[in-house]
């Protein structure tokens, strides 16, 4: 059900393996600029994708042997890697830079409807930008006013944190970008 809703363009309030997301298909334009206007966020701002392998890493992102080799120690888990983008990604999804940020969950669920989608989902924070992330998503048709996810799925609180964010592009010069 909720790989069908991200099929069909909708913007959902989701639990990650981490923290609260707020997602859409990776490839969908119109569903990207929407989480853009319900978060507040600056369109230059790119936002993270979650991938379900390797495979659909490397067909979304260019992937080296070494970055790889990095990321097997890594993944599935909470580290997030910048990458650079294929053009198969919206460039408003990488805020026109060429890059993205891009994750293996550790949580099957994820997994399963990411292979149920057949492309990435963002994953961004569930929060207006500049904002604490939101722990426990209960009157959330509160919190967002106006424009709002179509679809929220309630797990409880999660008290965990975001995923570190990692900068791999050059991979002899790799930069921890968020602990």
């Amino acid at each position: 059900m909720i790989a069908e809703y991200f099929k069909q363009g909708k913007v959902i309030a989701y639990p990650t393996d981490t923290i609260y997301g707020l997602g859409c298909l990776a490839t969908d334009k119109k569903a990207i600029k929407r989480i853009y206007r319900i978060k507040k966020r600056n369109k230059k701002n790119p936002l993270l994708i979650l991938a379900s392998s390797f495979g659909m890493v490397r067909k979304y992102c260019f992937l080296s042997m070494a970055q790889e080799r990095f990321l097997k120690n890594k993944w599935p888990g909470p580290v997030s890697v910048v990458l650079r983008a294929k053009s198969l990604l919206p460039k408003e999804l990488t805020g026109g830079k060429g890059s993205i940020a891009v994750r293996m969950p550790k949580n099957n669920f994820l997994i399963k409807t990411i292979r149920r989608v057949g492309a990435p989902i963002v994953s961004t924070s569930l929060n207006i930008s500049g904002k604490k992330n939101i722990i426990k998503p209960d009157n959330l048709e509160n919190y967002f006013e106006t424009r709002k996810p179509d679809l929220i799925i309630n797990a409880g609180e999660l008290k965990s944190k975001p995923s570190r964010l990692v900068d791999i592009r050059d991979i002899n010069n790799i930069k921890i970008l968020r602990k």
